[in-house]
């Protein structure tokens, strides 16, 4: 029998993780046309039947939701209106000349060095296309005159769509119980759960408290690679920034030995063949993947069935 959990060590290493949220982000016509514009290291702004120029440009008006009537290039001169320092960086307000609202930008100089109602100027990043960052900053321009807005023949077309992504950097803390786990699927190429209060089933994931009961969980227990589906759903639509090939099928498996659900793939040949063979009830086996093992679930490659 093995150890109980709580008599290995707890001062575990953190692991880096990350969250990768890759989507496409549509800005519309105003945002599209200030976006595609800066490659030209313009700042393109928008005029409204009332007289108001708002930059960047936008296609409505945030006092009245009036619709903006044409695009203008704004000056990259203006005046500093407020300012803060986040993170290392200052963050300020820049009404440029001849606009009526305030461009929130970084400010390319120390707190000591700035006040309001200063003069700036827009400095620009070589070889940045389709991002407001195209602008490194505004910086400090005492003597320079003030800048008039200029109306506009010609754009460049506006962006119609933006690959972007989102990023999530941190630090992960296993703990005791996650961390024996994903351990021996490393070193040992098994699957570790804990025994519930009074009984010789695991809980998969382990953890410190019976999801039932509330009392503490007991000792360790090696699950089997083997299992049976409870649960189960046929993939046949490809879905953005999934890797793996449909079809496929999801499917919650009970591990021989464990009481709780792991949520992992089978990967099919054809629909016919999953509709025929994939339920719950089928009886199944892990493959696990070739090479030096990772810690993680996906050091199993996937489920196959057993044919019985």
């Amino acid at each position: 029998m093995y150890s109980a959990p709580d008599s290995y060590p707890i001062d575990l290493p953190t692991f880096h993780s990350r969250i990768d949220l890759p989507y496409t982000l549509t800005p519309g016509r105003a945002a599209g046309t200030f976006l595609a514009e800066v490659k030209n290291q313009r700042i393109i702004g928008s005029r409204f039947a009332s007289g108001r120029v708002v930059a960047p440009a936008q296609d409505f008006s945030s006092i009245d939701g009036e619709e903006s009537e044409s695009f203008v290039e704004a000056p990259q001169t203006g005046v500093l209106t407020a300012f803060t320092r986040v993170d290392g960086q200052v963050i300020g307000f820049v009404r440029l000349d001849g606009c009526d609202n305030e461009f929130p930008h970084r400010i390319l100089a120390s707190l000591e060095d700035l006040s309001i109602g200063q003069r700036v100027k827009a400095e620009w990043e070589e070889g940045v296309e389709q991002s407001v960052l195209a602008i490194k900053g505004f910086a400090p321009a005492a003597d320079l005159p003030v800048g008039t807005v200029k109306p506009l023949a010609t754009t460049e077309e506006p962006l119609g769509v933006i690959p972007y992504e989102m990023k999530l950097d941190f630090e992960h803390a296993y703990g005791p119980y996650y961390g024996r786990m994903f351990d021996e699927i490393r070193e040992n190429g098994r699957i570790m759960g804990v025994r519930q209060p009074g009984l010789d089933t695991a809980l998969l994931p382990p953890r410190e408290i019976d999801d039932i009961t509330h009392a503490r969980t007991g000792t360790w227990k090696t699950c089997a690679d083997t299992g049976t589906i409870r649960a189960c759903s046929i993939i046949n639509m490809e879905v953005y920034g999934v890797t793996r090939k449909v079809p496929y099928v999801y499917a919650e498996i009970v591990l021989d030995g464990a009481s709780t659900k792991m949520i992992h793939v089978i990967e099919i040949d054809s629909l016919e063949e999953a509709k025929a063979t994939i339920k719950p009830g089928t009886r199944v086996r892990a493959v696990w993947s070739k090479g030096e093992r990772q810690g993680r679930v996906s050091d199993i490659e996937r489920f196959e069935v057993i044919d019985t």
